[in-house]
């Protein structure tokens, strides 16, 4: 990537990992690029991250895949299992194979640690905690923010990487309702070492629960020493989206109680658990307005089951890091970035809410192979 000779001063809203991958990419184009994030500091928050090789492959360009291989582990497989029988019904090889046949590998991480590379690979003063975004405005010359401490900023252009509670979204589309899936989900993390009389410690397992929407995921963390577990069942009764919200061990058991006895070990073994309810959004019609855009869970957040959710956001970095180097002014790389982005992002969003893929065959290609650094651009 080049030094263009347009600098511009590019404001983020969102210090996760979208937001985090668009300032890495920016800021090497030479541009002046601020994160005004609403927390008053980085904290430890979600116990997990898979990324799939697609997702790897970008970091890799970003300069940050080597201190992630440090501390990841690589499942060698993608296995599919029968809640019921056990019976595994499809197996994907990841590993070295991926690696080979992606150009990366799969590697699954404590979510800490993709945030210390990601924050590692910025200067001090780029990300600016306590600005909680409330609105902001346009005019032909650029955007103001306005924080809820009554402080304001300007920029060139705003990009909202703020999830799925986005602001920006907010200003560009109005408020919206999600609609709640029904589903809850449970998250929990167990010493492999706790673990007896269970197969493929070192793989991403999906047990395939009797519906849709009722499932068990494994997958090793911390170079193989710890296995995140990842349940999903139909619950209307829990509404709360919060990722950090604890829930009740003895519940989760109890609602698994028909699945394989292999499965139920992985419950047995844990300690505590989070529990947070799903909702479920509809692809927006469109991600850009004048100087503002939307990248990651504020444009497309995802239903979980295809782990696609911090990958994708990450490749919209990616290729908005692109559009931008090709434009004279980042504000036309706007609608070019959306062009190329939305119809992939669609179809992720879509297809993990309907779950069903790698059930029981298939590839992983079209979601795996993507490579941001090189996919056509308008």
């Amino acid at each position: 990537m080049g030094r263009k000779a347009n600098m511009a001063t590019i404001a983020i809203s969102g210090a996760g990992i979208g937001g985090l991958c668009a300032a890495i990419g920016l800021r090497r184009l030479g541009h002046d690029v601020v994160v005004y994030e609403q927390a008053p500091k980085f904290a430890r928050v979600g116990a997990d991250i898979n990324l799939t090789p697609n997702a790897v492959r970008a970091l890799d360009g970003l300069g940050v895949g080597d201190a992630l291989r440090e501390t990841a582990a690589r499942p060698v497989a993608r296995i599919s299992r029968t809640y019921d029988t056990g019976e595994e019904t499809s197996r994907l090889p990841m590993g070295d194979v991926a690696e080979e046949q992606y150009g990366a590998p799969q590697l699954t991480m404590h979510r800490a640690d993709l945030m210390n590379a990601l924050e590692d690979a910025l200067p001090d003063g780029v990300v600016r905690f306590d600005h909680r975004l409330v609105g902001i405005t346009q005019d032909s010359g650029g955007v103001e923010l306005a924080f809820a401490d009554r402080e304001s900023a300007r920029a060139d252009v705003v990009i909202g990487a703020d999830g799925i509670h986005s602001t920006v979204r907010t200003v560009i589309h109005g408020p919206e309702s999600p609609t709640f899936t029904g589903v809850v989900a449970f998250r929990a993390v167990v010493p492999v070492e706790t673990l007896t009389g269970v197969a493929n410690l070192d793989a991403f397992t999906k047990w395939w629960g009797p519906d849709v929407n009722t499932q068990i995921v494994t997958f090793p963390l911390n170079r193989g020493r710890d296995l995140f577990i990842f349940a999903t069942i139909p619950q209307d009764g829990w509404h709360e989206e919060s990722w950090t919200q604890p829930g009740r061990v003895a519940e989760l058991r109890e609602l698994y109680a028909d699945f394989h006895p292999e499965a139920r070990r992985l419950l047995s073994a844990c300690d505590e658990v989070l529990k947070s309810a799903l909702y479920v959004r509809d692809p927006l019609p469109s991600w850009t307005a004048g100087r503002a855009t939307l990248l990651g869970d504020a444009c497309h957040p995802m239903m979980p089951f295809m782990a696609q959710g911090a990958g994708q956001a990450i490749e919209d970095a990616v290729v908005l890091t692109r559009c931008v180097e090709a434009a004279e002014d980042p504000a036309e790389a706007f609608v070019p970035y959306e062009r190329a982005r939305r119809e992939r992002t669609a179809r992720i969003q879509v297809s993990s809410r309907d779950n069903a893929w790698l059930k029981d065959s298939g590839t992983g290609e079209w979601v795996y192979g993507y490579d941001a650094w090189s996919v056509p651009l308008d």
